[in-house]
């Protein structure tokens, strides 16, 4: 007779780099995923899953799950292995390490992101090895460096409206997100507050699924955002929508902002922003008299050059109405400010084991350019080994043709830890098998709301893989790295993570902890800035202000005049960057690579729906399928991203258009200010 196995339950989190941050329930029989779910009791997930989670035991039983380490056998490029041993490789590649360490050990770089934005798994013991090797520094700016920065300059920290609040707001101007895909949970409450009465208005580039569920659409040009802020500013200044009050005490700088905007009537906001001045002047009047109202602001927007000063200007607006008087009113771009008040990064990823060194910073979002450098004494020394983790830079850096140049390279020592044979496996020496996240500990932070949230392993790792911080611990010990907090396990990481009086005991027991935080941050002002007030500009801080694309007719205008077409790349539905991109199910819903044409531009082409085209700048070309539709705004392109090159037509993705050029604040990426243009592919 055959005894039944008997399920159980575990609490786990979603890694991934999204706002919401769900808690998942994960049903096991054995060692079997019989379901994943949403935690019905954690406030921010209340059992909703997006599609991509939902299908989250096809990655980690996916059949070309790379389970064992492999060591390179043919040309880089071809993902052509043989397994090998734990002790082969990780003797091999600790050997190569203290050779080139020994040389100068900024020579190594480590490059990772947000593959899991888990503490433990993310760059915990990662960053203990590096830190005690003396590697170049990573800065981590691919994709939200320039508003960070933005907040923290006009708000003193990256924190916001509650996101639950948004259902009590009577307006909501969801800014640069497509919330249906990027942030389900708070379209919930954007849903609860338009049941309720309230208008939402969506301003995008692109015609979203979001943007279709709203009142209304603003189709401005990409990087203009902070044209459309002056003038909304304009607006509430000479039909005085102002709290002069809430200015007066609680906004540094405003007489030189206030003259500023004067500068910016809606017929030039409108000129810039591809709009008309009655969109401009409506959508300053619904602001400035309708309380509460909140802006729900995400990164789409600040990946271009002048996204910083737009992060700025919009920030500032709901000082200049009173908003941020109510729960309901404000800004959410980042809550990511509220966990780091009792994360303990010290204690966690141990910066003293630098030992009063201070290796060089390299910039993740110009790896092409970094890893083909000579070396020079400005530069530092020339890369010669590369540990990849969390990330996949082949498919998402930008200017990808050099970022594979760089990876090609035959004296370039690469590392990756990997789940699949990725874009960039296919270029590594060794790939080190990685656990899923339904095989690790590990505790996740929110930057969309303000819970923390803990995982607890599912599953005995599938195959011979490691949590990211098994294999670190382990290399560490191949290297001859004795130091004591090696040897520290996962769960003691955890509890590391934090500074004494967070509630750890409650996050083990109960699977989350709620941060204790105001209702409305900045009610009474109280910003975290040296003033204690919202900067509008500040001694050594100067004023915000519209700054167009690098790539545009206003700075190149010869680049405009070859490639008249601005290009944007948003994620694709079923995908999260280049995760779940191997996933049947998920490429399946997304079919192709698409790029989403204007009627007018597709016909002043001579291309037509399901054509297939090519996608070109001086960067290179992509391959795909035309579809033509109102999603596309005139002279704006949108290719749905980002697909693994190997999948993709010609073995390039969106990316291989893109450039390495930085954004004015904070260093970031500028994906979305790109010239391009358009053919039918014979």
């Amino acid at each position: 007779m055959n005894t039944p196995t008997i399920q159980r339950t575990v609490r786990a989190a979603c890694p991934h780099d999204c706002p919401d941050t769900c808690a998942l329930r994960v049903t096991v029989e054995g060692e079997r995923i019989v379901r994943i779910q949403g935690e019905t009791a954690h406030p921010p997930t209340q059992g909703v899953l997006c599609t991509k989670v939902s299908r989250y035991a096809e990655r980690t039983d996916h059949p070309e799950r790379v389970l064992t380490p492999l060591k390179r056998i043919g040309p880089k490029g071809a993902g052509q292995f043989q397994p090998v041993s734990w002790d082969e490789a990780l003797a091999d590649i600790a050997a190569r390490l203290r050779t080139i360490a020994a040389r100068d050990p900024e020579a190594i770089l480590p490059y990772s992101y947000a593959g899991t934005m888990g503490l433990v798994q993310g760059e915990g013991m990662a960053a203990r090895f590096f830190n005690r090797l003396g590697a170049s520094r990573l800065h981590r700016s691919i994709c939200a460096e320039a508003g960070g920065e933005a907040l923290l300059q006009t708000y003193g920290a990256k924190i916001g409206t509650h996101v639950e609040r948004f259902a009590e707001s009577r307006l909501i101007l969801i800014w640069g997100s497509n919330s249906i895909t990027a942030n389900l949970h708070f379209w919930a409450h954007a849903q609860a507050a338009k049941r309720a009465g309230a208008k939402l208005i969506a301003i995008d580039p692109r015609r979203t699924e979001t943007a279709e569920k709203c009142h209304q659409h603003l189709a401005l040009r990409p990087g203009t955002d902070g044209a459309l802020a002056l003038g909304l500013m304009h607006e509430l200044i000479v039909h005085d929508w102002l709290d002069h009050d809430y200015i007066e005490r609680h906004v540094e700088g405003w007489p030189a902002l206030r003259e500023r905007a004067l500068q910016w009537p809606p017929e030039r906001a409108a000129e810039v922003c591809g709009l008309t001045p009655e969109a401009v002047r409506q959508l300053a009047h619904d602001y400035g008299t309708t309380a509460p109202a909140a802006i729900r602001l995400n990164y789409g927007m600040q990946r271009v050059h002048g996204g910083g000063n737009a992060v700025r200007l919009i920030a500032l607006l709901p000082c200049l109405t009173g908003a941020w008087r109510h729960a309901a009113g404000g800004l959410l771009l980042s809550a990511s400010g509220w966990a780091k008040a009792v994360k303990n990064p010290d204690a966690l990823e141990r910066p003293d084991l630098l030992a009063g060194r201070t290796p060089r910073t390299l910039n993740m979002t110009t790896l092409g350019a970094d890893l083909c450098h000579p070396g020079s004494p400005t530069f530092g020394p020339k890369v010669e080994a590369l540990i990849v983790y969390n990330s996949n830079p082949a498919a998402i850096a930008p200017d990808s043709a050099q970022v594979i140049a760089g990876l090609k390279r035959e004296d370039l020592f690469t590392v990756v830890l990997e789940h699949f044979l990725t874009d960039t496996a296919d270029h590594a020496d060794y790939v080190l098998p990685a656990t899923t996240q339904l095989e690790h500990w590990d505790v996740v932070c929110s930057y969309g709301h303000t819970w923390v949230t803990l995982n607890e392993p599912a599953l005995a790792p599938r195959g011979q893989s490691l949590p990211n911080s098994d294999i670190f611990r382990r290399l560490a010990a191949h290297m001859g790295l004795d130091d004591p907090c090696f040897a520290d396990d996962d769960r003691t990481l955890i509890r590391q993570a934090f500074h004494e009086g967070f509630d750890i005991e409650a996050l083990l027991r109960d699977g989350w902890v709620h941060l204790d935080v105001p209702a409305a941050p900045f009610a009474e002002g109280g910003f975290p800035t040296p003033s204690g007030q919202a900067r509008a500009c500040a001694p050594g801080l100067p004023l915000p202000d519209h700054v167009p694309n690098l790539e545009s007719p206003e700075r190149t205008p010869a680049l405009a005049a070859r490639y008249p077409l601005a290009f944007i790349s948003p994620p694709a539905r079923h995908f999260m960057n280049s995760t779940f991109v191997n996933v049947a199910s998920l490429r399946a819903a997304e079919r192709e690579p698409l790029l989403e044409l204007h009627p007018q531009d597709a016909a002043a082409r001579g291309i037509v729906d399901g054509q297939p085209v090519r996608v070109f700048n001086d960067r290179g070309e992509y391959h795909c399928t035309a579809h033509v539709g109102e999603r596309a705004r005139p002279g704006v392109v949108n290719g749905l991203g980002v697909w693994w090159r190997k999948l993709g037509r010609n073995g390039t993705n969106v990316n291989e258009l893109t450039s390495q050029a930085l954004t004015d604040l904070g260093g970031g990426a500028t994906f979305y200010d790109c010239l391009v243009d358009v053919a039918p592919l014979a």
